[in-house]
């Protein structure tokens, strides 16, 4: 996985999301649970924030390189709402071949 290619920023935002998603979860059971402390969620609730809109940016611009048709590209964006549904997507669009590599001269 590198930066290098589309399907690379694709899979790295798409684990860094559901990553995020864990953490800013991890704080709000501190917060509400545990110590009533919201440190965990000032932490990681802008994080999660700013790889949410990278998230959806990428996904954004894979559309055209990976030849997405409309509903794929809904799903993508839909699958970043619930927790780790960008992980789900990912492995989904992996296994459907939607997220092939094309060839270098396309990208």
């Amino acid at each position: 996985m590198t930066f290098s290619s589309v399907v690379g920023r694709f899979r790295i935002f798409a684990l860094a999301e559901a990553i995020s998603w864990a953490g800013l979860l991890l704080g709000m059971f501190f917060k509400y649970v545990v110590v009533q402390n919201e440190i965990g969620v000032k932490i990681f609730g802008p994080i999660h924030g700013v790889i949410f809109v990278g998230f959806v940016l990428v996904t954004l611009m894979a559309k055209e390189p990976l030849k997405w048709d409309a509903r794929t590209l809904v799903l993508g964006l839909l699958s970043s709402i619930p927790p780790f549904g960008t992980v789900i997507f990912e492995r989904w669009a992996n296994k459907t071949g939607r997220l092939s590599e094309a060839a270098p001269e396309q990208l």
